[in-house]
């Protein structure tokens, strides 16, 4: 039937002398869109709006907005004119034309159409809406690009070209009241391609009985790959389609917003409700703390943009969702604070760490707190006005917590969760049964926890005060350590000036001091100082101390032995292996034995063979 109207020539009638001008601009105009009706509708191989045509089709456009303002001049003057009805029927044909054509370069542009390819074309070229971050398509080498498989005609300028068309297309058929044609026409196509890209990017939706079903190596990859899709949907989905539809009916901001909102918003949804479905899940355990900050931190950085993208009243649930979804991932992170913390309080193994060691419990927990202060700007946010309970004074006195020497309530959080690991550590050094081995633990693990302070990004928040005041802590354990650990051994040496003992003397301090020398380091062959500076540093106190003495009792008894037949077993250089020896643990002898055999000068192969192990 369709055909038929605009094939068929008005029917004839006998023009009265008086006919009007505005029938006459009617007449007119009818005729010449007439004919390219007939000329487009009848050809199956070429198109109104192509490279070749696209002067025909401006003029087409301009020649149907001139019927509609000849119309309404017509019906102005005579509305029961015939040539209203003709007219008229002749539009609704023009208007499946524009519809047909619009259909079809939504469709043949897919690909230069893409959000991505519309946002960082007009991130360079459009001022009338932009983001600070339209650039930015790819934050990470992680996230999926849509730059892949795509040819160089991004910048071609048919991606403009298709834009323009569909926008005249829009303007004419806005401008003649068939606005809601053109509308659900774009909103099908666009909302197709949505679905689509979000498909690619594996965002799925699922309801909040589906996630608490997943396992959570499961729930963990779709936190993966929604991190991966946040940035990307973001900035390149919502926002092309946002520039898109900026363009295209840039004549009526009302058009704008609802086809907007009803391509996007239920995409949007989908994607901004996963984290919160994700965070009200019911085993909230510590380790699983750093995915939710993950998603946390990359919706948080988005907000801006979200905001400005979404800034309709009619998307008004998009952004509802996202501060929903942030509250809730702030709720599970305070969560999975108070579990961690609590397990801390709840740790209670007895068994001592082999040597003096490392306790499990501080690399934990000094991990841990490493990982969670790179998400510093986030957590400053969760934990803001999130005060713990202090512990008693009894761990560590009330100087062991100067609140008032930290920055903010995340300093004060951290801070506070070192302590009550070092609290829980005093405990674990009781069960030791040699007093010297529980402070070489002490020092082994508060200088952990000092080293990870001072490389990570904990001192940032803690200071350089807080690094100082548990350095000059470590040093008290480390000389408590010496003193108990290697006391007899330096009391088995004289206190006054060597020049004025007798050989004799000297055979018997070196006698002493052999023997408690042996046992010292049988007993210590096993421990362990794992941190270099802190051994270096015990190692060095230690030499200082025994070195120069033995050097001289060893002269002393070497000048007035007159062959008596006593030879040392350590001298100086002895010593200086069996020391070098210490404190690797297994790396150690194993079988903890020392020489007994002097060697009458001084030498010891045993000694040797240490010192070239320790190396």
């Amino acid at each position: 039937m369709g055909k038929q109207l605009f094939r068929s020539s008005p029917p004839p009638e006998k023009q009265p002398a008086h006919q009007s001008l505005a029938e006459s601009a009617v007449q007119e105009c009818t005729s010449s869109i007439n004919t390219v009706i007939s000329k487009w509708t009848s050809s199956s191989d070429e198109f109104l709006f192509s490279t070749n045509s696209r002067r025909e089709a401006e003029e087409f456009v301009e020649a149907v907005k001139h019927l509609q303002s000849t119309m309404h001049r017509l019906v102005s003057v005579n509305a029961s004119s015939d040539k209203l009805v003709y007219a008229h029927n002749l539009m609704q044909s023009a208007m499946k034309l524009l519809e047909s054509e619009f259909r079809r370069v939504l469709n043949a542009n897919r690909d230069y159409l893409d959000p991505e390819s519309v946002s960082v074309r007009s991130s360079y070229r459009s001022s009338r809406f932009s983001t600070s971050t339209t650039t930015s398509v790819s934050d990470s080498e992680d996230e999926i690009s849509y730059e892949e498989n795509q040819d160089d005609h991004r910048f071609s300028g048919q991606d403009s070209d298709a834009m323009d068309d569909l926008k005249t297309i829009a303007d004419c058929m806005i401008s003649t009241g068939y606005a809601k044609e053109c509308v659900t026409v774009y909103k099908t196509v666009r909302k197709s391609i949505v679905e689509e890209t979000l498909n690619n990017l594996a965002v799925e939706r699922l309801t909040l009985h589906q996630v608490q079903k997943m396992d959570w190596e499961t729930l963990e990859s779709k936190i993966r790959s929604w991190l991966r899709a946040a940035k990307l949907t973001v900035r390149s989905l919502f926002f092309g389609e946002r520039l898109l539809a900026d363009h295209v009916f840039s004549s009526s901001v009302n058009i704008v917003e609802s086809s907007f909102t009803d391509i996007t918003q239920e995409g949007a949804l989908t994607l901004f409700a996963f984290p919160e479905n994700a965070a009200k899940i019911k085993k909230l355990s510590p380790e699983k703390m750093f995915r939710f900050l993950d998603m946390y931190e990359t919706l948080a950085s988005l907000y801006v943009e979200i905001e400005t993208i979404f800034y309709f009243d009619s998307a008004a649930a998009v952004r509802s969702q996202v501060i929903s979804s942030l509250t809730r991932l702030g709720d599970a992170a305070r969560t999975m604070m108070t579990a961690f913390e609590t397990a801390i309080q709840k740790e209670t193994s007895r068994t001592p760490v082999t040597g003096g060691g490392i306790h499990p419990l501080t690399r934990y927990v000094m991990n841990y707190l490493s990982f969670l202060v790179d998400y510093s700007e986030s957590i400053a946010v969760i934990f803001e006005n999130w005060q713990p309970s202090l512990p008693s004074s009894s761990c560590g006195g009330e100087d062991a917590y100067p609140e008032e020497l930290y920055s903010s309530p995340v300093s004060v959080r951290i801070a506070w969760v070192i302590l009550l690991t070092l609290c829980k550590i005093d405990g674990k050094a009781q069960p030791y049964k040699d007093v010297a081995l529980s402070y070489l633990f002490l020092a082994n693990n508060l200088q952990y926890v000092v080293v990870k302070v001072r490389t990570s990004n904990v001192k940032l928040l803690l200071g350089e005060d807080w690094v100082v005041r548990h350095e000059g802590k470590v040093k008290q354990y480390a000389d408590k350590f010496e003193k108990l650990a290697w006391g007899k051994v330096l009391t088995s040496l004289p206190e006054y000036p060597a020049e004025e003992i007798t050989p004799e003397e000297a055979k018997e301090f070196l006698v002493r001091f052999d023997d408690e020398f042996e046992a010292s380091y049988r007993k210590q062959i096993s421990w362990v100082i794992p941190d270099p500076k802190l051994r270096d540093w015990i190692k060095v106190s230690l030499s200082h101390k025994l070195m120069l003495v033995c050097t001289e009792l060893y002269e002393i008894n070497r000048l007035g032995s007159r062959g008596d037949g006593f030879n040392v077993r350590y001298t100086s250089e002895d010593i200086g292996n069996y020391l070098s020896d210490l404190y690797f643990g297994s790396r150690g002898s194993g079988s903890g034995s020392v020489s007994t055999k002097g060697s009458g000068t001084g030498s010891s192969s045993t000694g040797k063979s240490r010192e070239g192990r320790s190396h």
